[in-house]
């Protein structure tokens, strides 16, 4: 499949190219803007702010985030396309995307790939029980306008961001039932005698942290018919069961790389290779945020502003923010030597788990093959609508399976986009 199957109804054309719109994207765009060259900014969400600064109707946005929303707005040169979603790479250095109008190309000089992270969910039994969900998503769905009054919630999984999903659950009305974390007491409080170098994030970890915080903690069970009802702790060496009517995992995250590995983009540690100035592996495609590293909004922020600086030649600019960003990578390499995820969570999955919830195949029929390929040719594993984002991404956690390449398009398209048909 190539770009010559997409019917683009539009055609647009910059200097550059900015796919997301969450802080790195944002700070990318402001700094490129800087220049006075054409700059677009595509997302698929309706506003910008990507998940760190999604809006919604439980949500009051930080000043920061305001600051920069009517900042890109009333740049001329600066044109945001909501709602947008790519789903191929098009010609020479350009890109089909399709949204509520149609689908159309841009063309671009340079591109700036700010695609952020998604959840890594990781099976056990009973994970696909109605109620179960990844801690990223009801944080979403809470900021979304979810209201969880006297509902019981517990939190578990690795990382700060389960103390961020805490504090939403407890604005929206709900009752936090137990909140694990499955690293051990002793990193987090080698941790936390490091966070007087990050001021900030020292505050933050302060006011955000919950009595019902538990370490060296996990998950093994969501207990439940056809809704969960109760979840089974390991709590150092006891097991609980803890009733509740929600359950919100999080394991971490993976960077989303699929647009630039079809572009030809190194990976490495899963994320995008990049240089002192945001560059990929290919000359004028820079990568910031999540997408080149897992680092948190500060960092995103600081590597948005360096590549857009750097795709814009503006590159004193872009050097003058380097010791801010080395600074908030040592913070992110600090989370990551603090909460790497535990080996007894790669053993919660037993024959009869589902370990592709979308079509519906179990972790048994996964143990006869070597690598993915073999598996997906023998059980349909990763062929449903996620594509493999989730049981592929397991896969990997679980069984040291290298990911497959992605394939276009990136994200399901209306048969319309594909026939070369006009509206």
């Amino acid at each position: 499949m190539n770009q010559t199957l997409f019917s683009s109804v539009s055609k647009k054309r910059c200097q550059i190219l900015i796919v997301g719109a969450g802080p790195a994207g944002m700070s990318a765009a402001k700094a490129a803007a800087e220049s006075g060259q054409k700059v677009i900014m595509i997302d698929d969400n309706p506003v910008p702010g990507g998940q760190i600064w999604r809006d919604g109707a439980n949500v009051t946005l930080p000043p920061l985030a305001v600051k920069y929303r009517q900042h890109l707005a009333a740049l001329s040169n600066v044109e945001i396309l909501s709602g947008s979603k790519i789903i191929a790479p098009g010609g020479s250095q350009s890109v089909i995307y399709e949204n509520m109008s149609g689908c159309g190309e841009i063309y671009y000089q340079s591109l700036i790939i700010c695609s952020g992270a998604r959840e890594i969910l990781l099976p056990f039994p009973g994970w696909t029980l109605p109620g179960v969900i990844g801690a990223g998503g009801l944080q979403a769905m809470i900021k979304g306008g979810l209201q969880l009054q006297n509902q019981r919630i517990v939190i578990a999984g690795s990382g700060p961001l389960l103390l961020a999903v805490a504090t939403s659950v407890n604005q929206a009305g709900g009752n936090i039932a137990g909140l694990f974390e499955q690293t051990s007491w002793r990193a987090l409080f080698s941790f936390a005698f490091t966070l007087w170098h990050w001021p900030t994030k020292f505050y933050q970890a302060l006011t955000s942290f919950n009595s019902a915080y538990r370490a060296n903690s996990y998950v093994l069970e969501a207990l439940g018919d056809k809704q969960i009802e109760a979840v089974r702790i390991q709590q150092g060496t006891t097991e609980k069961i803890i009733p509740c009517d929600r359950l919100a995992c999080g394991f971490g995250l993976e960077p989303n790389t699929d647009l630039g590995q079809l572009l030809g983009c190194r990976l490495e540690s899963r994320a995008f290779a990049v240089d002192e100035r945001q560059q990929s592996s290919v000359e004028n495609i820079y990568a910031a945020g999540e997408c080149s590293g897992i680092g948190g909004g500060k960092l995103s922020l600081v590597e948005g502003a360096i590549a857009g600086y750097s795709a814009t030649q503006q590159y004193q600019r872009a050097e003058e923010l380097i010791k801010q960003r080395q600074k908030w990578q040592h913070f992110a390499n600090k989370i990551i030597q603090t909460f790497p995820l535990r080996d007894e969570l790669k053993t919660l999955a037993r024959p009869d788990t589902l370990i592709c919830r979308c079509e519906d195949v179990p972790f048994s029929m996964l143990e006869p093959h070597t690598n993915w390929r073999q598996a997906k040719l023998n059980s349909r594993c990763g062929m449903g609508a996620c594509q493999g984002k989730i049981c592929a991404t397991a896969a990997y956690h679980l069984l040291g399976w290298q990911t497959p390449p992605p394939r276009i398009p990136l994200s399901p398209v209306r048969v319309q986009s594909l026939t070369n048909e006009e509206k």
